[in-house]
């Protein structure tokens, strides 16, 4: 027998909300992680409008949300803002909160990760796959029925599946770095401003504890190797006179590399976060991009193990997820091009900056960049509301309709209970606040996706045999 039911290498937050979810919908899961402790650092800075939502289904939203250090009215778009306050969700902002915070939390719901694990080897068959672990100088080996590589962009996991991995190659460099300035900066948070990009950019985020963000990139940053070291005086240069830099925690060169993996799913082995696709970090995008995988993934996978899901559905996670990550990947290197040290793509920018000023275009901008755009290709009659995610509606009784969805699984918003013999239902507004005719009743999907609507039984039965089996 295997160890698990499912091993996920890497206790990032794609890893770390894939394996909250499988436990609770029952799973055994195991999270190995190559590093011998959380590292603090801060990491990726933001949780976009979707993500919010995906950590509010399941009641892990506001331990998270009460540590944020800003609530930002808008998103950006290479530094130029789109607007949330218009956008049909509850959280109409962008959360100014470290990578760091969002891993504590997750990683203290689910209790227990298996640290210090470093993966050397990997094998599946038929039945099962075998994972070799380099665990301080000693070979340990795990099996699983399942393994899901969380591991980052430069992920063991997708290396040692032979997973192929197109794309290109960076072509500007960049640099990020944690630091203590000797004189606070008390500005507060902001959106990042580029400017004039012709000599590069440079913008300055303040953290907790005395401690700031910089984000940098000029000629010197292009000059240097990858993985040269990021040293004070280099921090201190792109800085400038504004202030002096006392001390680098933490820092780290990044491109605008672009690859995303040909296939998510290797047999017993799929990709999920970074591990299956890079771009640049910019807006966000990364950190919210596998949080999306893992919470599309995880009802899926634990349905499949626990031998409730129809046939195919584990394979709808590629067929899902792989279109939003390119258009992801898309717009990030859309984003590269207008931030390029470059006269002409100065004058570019201020050509695409009068564009987004105009309101529908920065809408549609805004839902793209808070991830409220996702639609899925479900089965069944065009709807507007078909295949998106379910905004959250106060329900008759006062709760939220969000709060439903805390045990993982599929809701049915009805008025009339008439499909109680079929399934539970939950009694839901008026309809039309949703866009539905008043005779017909929604299924919506344990991660927040509308996968029916209409008014007859066999219909509805058809689609709940298309989420899960008895």
């Amino acid at each position: 027998m295997p160890d698990t039911d499912v091993l996920v290498v890497g206790a990032g937050p794609t890893g770390l909300l894939l394996a909250n979810e499988l436990a609770l919908a029952g799973v055994d899961v195991v999270v190995a992680e190559q590093r011998p402790e959380r590292s603090g650092q801060s990491r990726a800075l933001s949780l976009q409008p979707r993500s919010a939502e995906i950590l509010d289904l399941r009641g892990w939203l506001d331990p998270i949300a009460e540590q944020s250090l800003a609530r930002l009215p808008a998103g950006h778009f290479a530094g130029m803002p789109v607007h949330y306050g218009d956008l049909d969700t509850r959280f109409p902002y962008q959360l100014g909160v470290e990578q760091s915070v969002v891993e504590a939390h997750l990683e203290g719901l689910l209790g227990a990760v298996a640290r210090g694990h470093v993966l050397v080897g990997l094998e599946q068959d038929e039945e099962a796959v075998t994972a070799a672990f380099d665990v301080g100088g000693t070979r340990k080996v795990l099996t699983a029925r399942y393994l899901v590589g969380a591991d980052g962009g430069h992920s063991t996991v997708r290396k040692l599946v032979g997973a192929e991995f197109p794309g290109r190659a960076g072509r500007v460099r960049m640099a990020v770095a944690d630091i203590t300035l000797a004189s606070a900066d008390d500005q507060g948070w902001r959106l990042p401003s580029f400017g004039d990009t012709t000599a590069g950019f440079r913008h300055l985020i303040p953290l907790r504890e005395g401690r700031s963000r910089l984000l940098f990139a000029g000629p010197e940053q292009q000059e240097l190797a990858r993985d040269a070291p990021v040293t004070a005086a280099e921090v201190q240069r792109a800085l400038g006179d504004t202030a002096r830099v006392e001390e680098v925690w933490w820092a780290s060169r990044f491109t605008d590399a672009s690859r995303q993996a040909a296939r998510y799913r290797h047999g017993r082995v799929l990709l999920a976060g970074d591990a299956a696709h890079i771009h640049l970090p910019i807006g966000g995008q990364g950190l919210n991009l596998g949080l999306g995988d893992a919470f599309n993934l995880g009802w899926k996978l634990a349905a499949h193990v626990t031998g409730r899901a129809p046939a195919g559905l584990l394979d709808t996670y590629h067929a899902e997820r792989h279109p939003v990550a390119a258009a992801a990947l898309a717009s990030a290197r859309a984003q590269g091009v207008l931030t390029i040290p470059d006269e002409d793509v100065a004058a570019l920018r201020g050509f695409v900056a009068d564009l987004i000023s105009d309101p529908a275009t920065n809408r549609r901008l805004a839902e793209q960049q808070a991830g409220l755009d996702v639609r899925y290709a479900v089965p069944g009659a065009a709807h507007p509301l078909l295949g998106l995610r379910m905004p959250d509606v106060d329900l008759p009784d006062g709760t939220r309709l969000n709060t439903r969805f805390r045990e993982g699984r599929s809701v049915l918003l009805d008025t009339s209970g008439r499909f109680d013999h079929v399934v539970s239902h939950v009694d839901g507004p008026d309809p039309s606040r949703y866009g539905v005719a008043g005779d017909q009743a929604v299924l919506i999907r344990p991660d927040g996706h509308v996968c029916w609507i209409g008014d007859d039984e066999d219909s509805l039965r058809a689609a709940l045999a298309g989420v899960v089996t008895g």
